[in-house]
């Protein structure tokens, strides 16, 4: 797979990728990058009537707060519904069915409802919807990826899913997303047995949201690094972990007993 980190100046911003590149939309960027995902969602409220691109924004960011956190679910559906009401062409609601079925998905990995026929039913919803050209179809693929590992237990889906997510991304400039299809990437090597291929997918992950600025994405790629490190280096990468997840609070709240262990 080509590489896929680029020299800081030229990465794409990462408000761009996901909304725009105007001041407001980068501190958006910069409060979500924080884990501080309801002020985020509170500068985009006054721009969600009659902008069902901006009720999606909101909707994701209070989807990904329930991914980090584990809490917030009522606010993330009300405004899940808002978005889907606001939609108004195929490529808006596949885009909202994509964010349903995610969330879908988190509440089942977490513990909090099984609701896998749901993630299921939403993102094969929003497969029909999207056009194959689609910006987001490479998030959706990933989506469908989640389900196929975690979900269903498929990892060769799960791959295949992820490789498309991250030639979709790649092509359309987002490095986030990038981040995250390395890493799945990365993990699904490891269990093969793959110890060079997947140090070099978290090692592409862990750059990516450094020179991006996400804060708050920052201690489980450390964690995900440190597991194929020697001893030495795995501490220090635990070490920086423990300090960036006590900076935030203790977000994501599911990394706490793996943080604990070690």
């Amino acid at each position: 797979m080509a590489r896929a980190v680029r020299r800081q100046e030229e990465l794409p911003s990462p408000a761009a990728a996901y909304g725009g590149d105007s001041p407001g939309e980068r501190a958006v960027w910069r409060l979500r990058s924080r884990g501080c995902w309801d002020d985020a969602a509170a500068l985009l409220e006054p721009y969600v009537p009659g902008s069902p691109s901006t009720a999606l924004r909101r909707a994701s960011l209070l989807v990904e707060r329930c991914m980090f956190t584990g809490s917030g679910w009522e606010a993330a559906e009300d405004a899940l519904r808002l978005a889907e009401a606001a939609a108004r062409d195929d490529d808006a609601r596949g885009a909202a069915a994509s964010e349903r079925g995610h969330l879908a998905y988190v509440a089942t990995v977490l513990g909090v409802r099984d609701r896998s026929d749901e993630a299921r039913a939403a993102l094969g919803r929003a497969a029909a919807l999207l056009d194959q050209a689609s910006p987001a179809r490479a998030m959706l693929d990933y989506r469908r990826g989640l389900v196929a590992e975690h979900v269903s237990g498929n990892t060769e889906a799960a791959q295949a899913a992820y490789r498309r997510a991250h030639t979709g991304a790649t092509a359309h400039g987002d490095a986030l997303l990038c981040s995250f299809t390395w890493r799945h990437l990365a993990g699904l090597a490891l269990r093969e047995g793959e110890l060079a291929e997947a140090r070099h997918g978290f090692t592409e992950s862990l750059l990516l949201r450094e020179r991006l600025g996400f804060l708050v994405g920052m201690a489980p790629a450390l964690v995900a690094l440190a597991d194929v490190q020697e001893k030495h280096e795995a501490t220090r990468l635990l070490e920086e972990a423990t300090r960036l997840f006590r900076l935030l609070g203790g977000v994501p709240t599911w990394l706490a007993s793996r943080l604990e262990a070690a």
